[in-house]
């Protein structure tokens, strides 16, 4: 069996096993390991987008292919086995969908998301990455972080009360940052000069489907991760030898093994389970977290090797890390507890009366 072949999370029926299969068998097809270079990364999106599985998930009446809950957290989890950062750029592409794909006015951005030529950096305004002021109409300000698999995104910003903004790539400035995870992801930082007509305030935005749709989506990238890891430990101590039988002979490496796995099981079941938002956030968390500790756990079973880039333990620990970062489950609980208290939600500066 290679790692490929495992599934940890609930049952599949004939179609989704042949969607697995078939991404499954384009991963092995390409590089698995994807650097910042955006011929790159756009080549594999458009070959996601014509394979129908980019937006597969996004509804029929907007252009995409309408798959239920499970098929499409299925393909955000296939695509963070082989590539998180593309899976949480899935994720993205299908909460702007979401949310402009009945609105005329940006039909050609939507139809570029479907192709996979356009892409939309999908933040959350409270996030204490989101550094924004408006004044006179004029929004400005900088967002620290966005990982869109894309030099110039749009940025969808997610408000409270159902206000969103969108702005366009004419509006930001990027500015590549370092990190050591999460190759194709193209990390930015973005500066943010939008004039008055420049963007777009979206009034009556289910702002909270958004947010769990997001969320949603990247504990299903999360849980790709951690069945990775914890498959190639798996298959890299069944190979190995130590005093004449397999790594697989000791029992320590047996109940770790163990431990991993049942992790990529916990993580997958919480990504495909959730529904409410507080189950959602738990997810969400439970699923990085899950992946950064089955990396980690792949990497010393591994032993010394795991650090060499050929065998892809430390990329997919770094690859966790980095997920964790972008999602910022930490912040997404701040917000879920202060509504569980009857507080009001955070204030963004994104209001068109804000000034």
């Amino acid at each position: 069996m290679t790692p490929s072949d495992t599934w940890r999370g609930p049952a599949l029926d004939r179609d989704q096993r042949d969607l697995r299969d078939m991404l499954d068998a384009f991963a092995a097809a390409h590089n698995p390991v994807l650097a910042d270079e955006p011929e790159q990364v756009a080549g594999l999106v458009t070959e996601l987008a014509a394979l129908g599985v980019w937006t597969l998930g996004t509804a029929e009446e907007t252009g995409g292919g309408g798959a239920d809950r499970a098929t499409t957290a299925l393909v955000f989890e296939r695509l963070g086995r082989a590539w998180p950062a593309l899976g949480w750029a899935a994720a993205q592409a299908h909460t702007a969908i979401d949310v402009l794909g009945a609105d005329q006015r940006f039909a050609d951005l939507v139809t570029g998301l479907h192709a996979g030529t356009a892409a939309v950096a999908v933040v959350d305004a409270t996030a204490a990455q989101v550094r924004l002021t408006r004044q006179g109409g004029t929004l400005s300000g900088t967002v620290a972080r966005v990982d869109a698999a894309a030099e110039r995104p749009h940025l969808l910003l997610l408000g409270d009360a159902g206000h969103a903004v969108l702005l366009p790539p004419v509006a930001l400035t990027p500015e590549p940052l370092r990190r050591t995870g999460f190759g194709g992801a193209l990390t930015r930082s973005l500066e943010v000069d939008a004039r008055p007509g420049e963007y777009h305030d979206l009034d009556s935005v289910d702002t909270a489907a958004a947010r769990r749709r997001l969320r949603l989506g990247a504990a299903a990238v999360a849980a790709g991760i951690a069945g990775a890891a914890a498959d190639a430990a798996a298959e890299y101590a069944s190979g190995r030898e130590q005093f004449g039988a397999p790594l697989t002979a000791l029992p320590t490496v047996r109940q770790a093994l163990l431990g991993q796995a049942a992790r990529a099981a916990v993580s997958t079941a919480a990504a495909f389970g959730a529904e409410d938002e507080v189950a959602v956030l738990a997810a969400l968390r439970e699923a990085c977290e899950g992946a950064i500790e089955a990396a980690a756990g792949a990497l010393q079973a591994h032993g010394g090797y795991g650090y060499l880039t050929e065998y892809g333990a430390e990329r997919r620990l770094r690859d966790a890390i980095s997920l964790r970062a972008a999602t910022d489950p930490g912040g997404a609980a701040t917000a879920v507890a202060r509504a569980l208290a009857g507080l009001p939600p955070i204030a963004t500066a994104i209001r068109k009366d804000a000034s």
